[in-house]
């Protein structure tokens, strides 16, 4: 007898409080291969996108306008953002660090930025070449002349859960940085567990910590990595917690700079796979998605980090038994 195929769709089962749709917000394209050691050809990652977008993906952030020197994997980000063309009612969001990035993020046809402040003073010196206010200033002055040009902004608090340098992280310095962005304009506001340390209920304290510094619950998102294998876990504590926006990287690519051999970030197979079973709608095709991630292994010669896609990309995928 041979061995009974892997299931192509959850089981659903709805719980009780929680959302009817969530927003998945693909950072494989930027974050994801940012972090990989490898330099992805710019024909592929304009391919990943297009694969992306014909998944069902509609909020993408497709590459971060940074110095080369500092992030060499994106170093083409002008002529992947100018190959990129979003659906209509797509996004297409590309990361900026300062003024000049906009400009040139701005120069390539990018309709839609995001700017990241750290809640720590290690990170904010070791990664953002400031201080902690430092780079709220930055991102604040980001923020003004984007919305000035009429370009929505997306805001990362980084460093929200957990430092590597500092430990804990005081849940009063979150709540500063994510004031900030809020009261300079951007529309959502990440909240990143930037090193995966959070656990259920620290992902809840900090979100209600935010929320009731009058932040809308709606104007929140996590940015969760899978470090320790809580990433999934802590989606469902930010659900229950009001959260209805989750970044999440295909294939989980992605890794943690700071805890060598590590994952990073959460796959989004894996996310969509949890919330399709929860009866939640994300318009996302997983099947598509666990055959980019695939499509992407085979391109770069290594495998994803994906158990749904390995799952869901066996040689046969019959469909699901009665």
């Amino acid at each position: 007898m041979s061995a009974p195929a892997p299931r192509r769709r959850p089981r659903q089962e709805a719980a009780e409080g929680l959302p009817a749709e969530v927003t998945v917000y693909e950072v494989g394209p930027r974050d994801g291969l940012q972090a990989e050691t490898d330099v992805i050809p710019t024909a592929v990652k304009s391919e990943l996108c297009s694969r992306l977008y014909a998944a069902g993906s509609r909020a993408l952030e497709v590459t971060s306008f940074v110095p080369r020197t500092w992030i060499p994997q994106l170093a083409d980000a002008r002529d992947v953002a100018a190959s990129v063309h979003p659906p209509e009612g797509a996004r297409a969001v590309a990361l900026v660090p300062n003024r000049r990035g906009l400009d040139d993020a701005r120069a390539a046809g990018v309709r839609e930025v995001a700017v990241v402040v750290s809640a720590t003073e290690s990170f904010a010196r070791a990664n953002l070449n400031t201080d902690r206010a430092g780079t709220v200033a930055r991102a604040v002055a980001v923020v003004d002349d984007a919305r000035s040009a009429g370009i929505p902004v997306r805001g990362y608090v980084s460093m929200a859960f957990g430092d590597p340098w500092e430990g804990d992280v005081d849940t009063a310095a979150v709540v500063d940085a994510a004031l900030a962005l809020h009261s300079a304009g951007c529309r959502t506001i990440a909240l990143g567990d930037t090193i995966g340390v959070a656990t259920a209920g620290h992902i809840e304290r900090v979100v209600e910590a935010v929320a009731d510094a009058r932040i809308p619950r709606p104007a929140l998102a996590l940015h969760l990595h899978d470090t320790y294998g809580q990433a999934l876990a802590n989606v469902l504590a930010g659900l229950r917690a009001g959260v209805t926006e989750f970044d999440a990287s295909v294939g989980g690519l992605g890794r943690c700079p700071y805890a060598p051999g590590a994952t990073g970030n959460l796959a989004t197979e894996e996310l969509v796979w949890m919330l399709e079973g929860l009866g939640i709608r994300t318009g996302l095709d997983i099947v598509a998605l666990a055959r980019i991630s695939a499509w992407l292994a085979g391109v770069r010669g290594r495998p994803h980090a994906s158990r749904v896609a390995a799952a869901l990309t066996t040689p046969t995928l019959p469909e699901d038994p009665a």
